[in-house]
């Protein structure tokens, strides 16, 4: 190994560690399922340090990493034809950590949470990457490997999914 590749191996393995937790919340909202979303988060996590060499440093690692984590789970899916017919997991499973201020932001953002793993897996996915994490468009096509106007559709199908099912649940209560 050169001084580079060395380099290179520990910038990949000091990122995971701060990464770990986002790769995770990406991997639950991929999967629907808190026992696959560790499985695919480990295994991205095995696979990067394997692949280190092939990371361009001065590059977002997050990005190469949730690309694996994606990679990996439509292996998984094309694999084994059985997972495709498994349930969502409840919110209560997953348990997601929720830093927020106080317990009403806490209870609207696990309702959110609540809707949006409600979306099929092609739109949570995407809802995730660009409103959760940041990503831009173009970065969320990257990542996802699909293009630029799949992203936006995806984003604009899941706005109103979640604005019909806000306006029936507001026309049921009033």
């Amino acid at each position: 190994m050169s001084l580079t590749q060395d380099t290179i191996q520990n910038e990949v393995r000091q990122g995971l560690i701060p990464l770990f937790p986002r790769l995770w919340r990406y991997c639950i909202v991929v999967t629907g399922n808190p026992d696959r979303a560790n499985d695919v988060a480990q295994a991205a996590c095995v696979r990067a340090l394997e692949k280190a060499h092939q990371f361009q440093a001065g590059t977002k690692l997050d990005r190469w990493v949730f690309r694996i984590a994606q990679r990996l789970w439509l292996n998984e899916l094309r694999s084994d034809a059985v997972r495709q017919g498994g349930g969502m997991a409840t919110l209560d499973e997953i348990d997601l950590p929720d830093p927020g201020p106080d317990a009403e932001t806490n209870a609207y953002a696990r309702q959110v949470m609540m809707e949006v793993m409600g979306l099929p897996e092609a739109q949570r996915t995407t809802v995730l990457l660009v409103y959760v994490e940041g990503y831009s468009y173009r970065e969320a096509c990257e990542i996802l490997d699909i293009p630029i106007g799949t992203v936006m559709s995806r984003l604009a199908a899941a706005r109103t999914s979640l604005t019909k099912k806000l306006r029936t649940e507001k026309g049921m209560m009033s």
